[in-house]
This record gives C-alpha cells, structure tokens and sequence, in this order.
C-alpha cells in the first residue's frame, strides 16, 4: 500500500419496513469486533445532528409532506451524512455499517411515491458523490409481514403508515436495484430464523475484509445490550 491508508468498507442495510435490519446490524457489529473491527454504525435519515432533526420531520406521523418535498429532505440529510460522518470514517480506513443509504430514496421515493427515477438517481449522486457502498444487504421480506412486524412496536411512523400498495411497490424497488446489480448487492431472506440470517449476512460480507475471517462457530449470536 506504499503507507498509504487503505479506504475503509462501507456496507449498508436495505429492505422493507420490520425486516430486521437493526438487529442484524447489531449481529455484525459483534462479529466484526470479535475480528478485531471496531465499525462505524450510522443510520438514515439521521447519523448527524441535522440529519436526525430532518428525521423527526420526515417520520412524523402527524405531518403531510409532499412526495418532492420528502425526497429532497432525504438528500439533504444524507448529503451532511456522508461529509459529516461516512466519507471520513472510510477516509481514515474504519468500516461504516448504515442502516439504510441511497437505494432506499429510489425505493421509497422512486417506485413508492412514483418521481421520475432518473431524476432521483441524479439527485443522489450528487448527495453521496463518489461515496458508495462496497455491499448492499437486502433483507428481504413480504411487505405484509414487515408491516404487521412494526405494528407490534407501536405507534406507526408516518412512512410505515403508508398503504399497503405502496410498501409493495417499494419492495420491488429493491428487487430490482438488486437484480440490476448482483457485484454488490446481496439479497437475503429476512423472514428465516435471526441466527440464521446472522450469519447469511456474514457470509456475504465477510469477503470484503482482508485477510478474510474464518467463521467462527457460535460468535455473534447474541445482540449488543
């Protein structure tokens, strides 16, 4: 590497509404630091103090927001996000896990809300530049389920408490960005066993790192308290 930094691993949770990302995150946060790899957990909408101010607006279950209006916030937030907190971790050579990214915009604002793609697409790029995820996680799950899954949690936030027409047309976002990019995108099985998926997901991240970590019998079966 001629004592030049080697750039960090940036992977990032994506999927429908109670897929389980948090937990998973979790998971990989323990099996990363029993390698050694103390990773950077960020969030979307949210990982700054501006960011997370953006997400009390959008999460809002008693606001109405326009379809542009709550794309542009998303930008916005996640633009701060990646000069604020993800560009310099990768920059200083730390592994950034993020609970949700890019492709959730086209996801939800693109196929759900029905804005032009292309359009999203453009908006995106120039919020993360060239800060783009080495592995997207899909967790995939039927939107029935997931939404039953948040509902026992309480209180639907104001995206969860979109119809059911829309969670289907934002699962097939993900679908499809996946599909249209199997190098970096990995889908999963959310509705499998949590141990189970743990270590689905280790498997596909595991080659990211180098040298590439054994896997351990039993580590990182249990949630950080």
């Amino acid at each position: 590497m001629n004592g030049e930094r080697r750039r960090g691993r940036f992977v990032v949770f994506e999927g429908p509404e109670g897929a389980g990302k948090s937990t998973q995150i979790e998971r990989l946060v323990a099996r990363l630091r029993a390698h050694g790899v103390e990773p950077v957990r960020t969030r979307e909408p949210g990982g700054t103090p501006m960011g997370d101010r953006v997400r009390t607006v959008l999460l809002d279950p008693d606001l109405r927001v326009d379809a542009t209006a709550e794309f542009l916030l998303y930008a916005a937030a996640r633009a701060q996000h990646v000069a604020e907190v993800i560009a310099p971790a990768l920059a200083d050579g730390r592994t950034v896990l993020s609970d949700r990214f890019a492709a959730a915009s086209v996801a939800y604002q693109g196929y759900g809300r029905g804005l032009d793609l292309a359009w999203v697409a453009d908006v995106n790029d120039r919020a993360v530049g060239s800060c783009v995820p080495d592995r997207v996680l899909l967790l995939d799950l039927e939107p029935e389920v997931g939404l039953a899954r948040a509902a026992a949690r309480g209180r639907p936030d104001r995206l969860e408490a979109a119809d059911l027409a829309f969670h289907r047309r934002a699962r097939q976002g993900f679908l499809t960005q996946a599909a249209a990019d199997p190098a970096r995108w990995r889908r999963l099985d959310a509705a499998e066993d949590v141990d189970a998926l743990a270590d689905a997901v280790w498997v596909a991240v595991a080659d990211l790192f180098e040298p590439t970590p054994s896997r351990p019998a039993g580590v990182g079966t249990e949630a950080r308290p």
